[in-house]
């Protein structure tokens, strides 16, 4: 089934202890649909400039992801810039955000995406992902994502769309700053409490968990699972991360012909599989030379130190 990602495709500039590089291709939506390729057919819709060539977008063509639903605006590209210290990985300093075509985006959806099944509203202004969600009412499930930003300035408009969504994506700071409690287990009640019907939290290099409201997706029970990260000697760049462990999740449950917990457990793991291979290489270098087996031997580990059937 295919699954349709809404977000930006961009440019960052990125120093980290391992290098730097200058204007590789990023953006949420790349991410997403790198890692989600690998399970289920992705269709995206964002926009770049003059300056994103037919070589950038092969990035993803060769993926076999559908691209026409790219637009292509007079101007440069959204261009992020940011630093990571060699004390904390998990999180970057911003040195720039150029927004430049994406400051004026206006997702329009292709009519050829509109019986999209799956639809996933990567982190973009919280009224935009409202506006799409509207316009893919086919949709049998959406997945989300938010920010810090949209939290502090658009928190009006991100309530209303947290009700138009299944399963929210967010990470541990961005759910305790949306509840309001820093209490991680009671902010997720209370981000439940919202409107989405499950909620996964990312805790960078220690895992993932998904909380439930109660009798969700008629699994019948609201006990929350944790899946653990891998543990890696070296992470070059994590920028893509949090993106990737959401095409995974996601991309695995587009694949599926039924929603239960065990898919929803076994989409965790893949998550966690896709996000550990994006940080091991700057950019999408790693995803762009990734094979099947690949993503099924490192499922494996994960399989094999948790007992996951």
């Amino acid at each position: 089934m295919s699954i349709l990602v809404v977000g930006s495709v961009a440019f960052d500039t990125l120093k980290t202890p391992f290098g730097t590089r200058e204007k590789i291709i990023g953006g949420s939506a790349t991410y997403f649909s790198l890692a989600a390729s690998f399970f289920t057919d992705v269709r995206v819709v964002g926009v770049v400039g003059e300056d994103f060539t037919a070589e950038h977008e092969n990035v993803m063509k060769d993926r076999g992801i559908d691209t026409s639903g790219i637009e292509h605006a007079k101007g440069k590209t959204f261009h992020w810039g940011g630093e990571y210290g060699d004390s904390n990985l998990n999180e970057a300093q911003t040195k720039f955000t150029d927004l430049n075509v994406f400051q004026d985006f206006k997702p329009q959806i292709p009519q050829s995406y509109l019986d999209s099944q799956f639809l996933f509203l990567a982190n973009i202004d919280p009224a935009l992902q409202s506006e799409v969600r509207e316009m893919v009412p086919s949709a049998k499930l959406v997945g989300g994502d938010t920010m810090n930003l949209w939290i502090n300035i658009k928190r009006p408009e991100l309530m209303e769309t947290l009700k138009k969504v299944d399963i929210l994506l967010i990470n541990d700071g961005e759910a305790k700053m949306l509840a309001g409690d820093n209490s991680l287990p009671r902010a997720a009640r209370k981000v439940l409490e919202f409107g989405p019907r499950a909620l996964v939290i990312k805790h960078g290099e220690y895992g993932a968990t998904i909380f439930f409201r109660d009798d969700v997706f008629g699994i019948g029970t609201h006990h929350p699972f944790r899946a653990p990260a891998l543990p890696l000697d070296e992470v070059h760049d994590p920028t893509g991360a949090g993106d990737s462990f959401a095409g995974g999740f996601m991309g695995y449950v587009a694949s599926q012909g039924e929603l239960t917990r065990d898919v929803l457990k076994r989409a965790m793991f893949y998550g966690s599989v896709m996000g550990s291979f994006a940080v091991e290489r700057f950019g999408p270098e790693r995803l762009q030379t990734l094979t099947r087996n690949d993503i099924e031997q490192r499922f494996k580990l994960f399989r094999d130190l948790t007992h996951l059937t």
